[in-house]
């Protein structure tokens, strides 16, 4: 899909993030994420909404799933928003505090992202995603509340 994201810059450093947590490069992420960014997508269950947390949170999701693919399909911006509909696959074969232990089953679920951008980094994001046909998926229980 062509998302043409030359036409909007808050696009391609979206497009450049989620293209390098596909390919697990981690040490590549501070180019796109501000140290102090917002992170309010509950990876799986809890995780903290404070400041820089999302580094932390996307070391032991990608951890958890030693197969991991992140298919952006289709990109949209306004001003400093930029919002992203993606199809996201693994295969669950590692540890994580909030998940069950390894499964080695599939999943793939659809997810939408909004990143706020300011000055050529992601500062915030949310998400929403079907957990509930991830966990089918996986064979995890539901999780429930603290």
């Amino acid at each position: 899909m062509d998302m043409n994201t030359a036409e909007h810059p808050g696009k391609r450093l979206v497009a450049d993030f989620l293209r390098a947590v596909g390919e697990r490069r981690l040490d590549a992420l501070p180019r796109y994420l501000a140290h102090d960014v917002v992170d309010h997508n509950k990876i799986i269950f809890g995780e903290p909404d404070e400041p820089g947390a999302a580094f932390e949170g996307i070391r032991r999701q990608l951890a958890a799933f030693g197969e991991f693919a992140v298919r952006t399909d289709g990109l949209i911006a306004e001003g400093g928003t930029v919002v992203a509909r993606l199809t996201v696959s693994g295969r669950h074969t590692g540890e994580h505090p909030r998940m069950p232990r390894p499964t080695g089953r599939a999943f793939e679920v659809e997810q939408i992202w909004v990143f706020t951008v300011a000055d050529g980094r992601i500062t915030e994001i949310r998400a929403v995603s079907d957990r509930l046909g991830m966990f089918l998926q996986l064979g995890w229980d539901w999780p429930e509340a603290d």
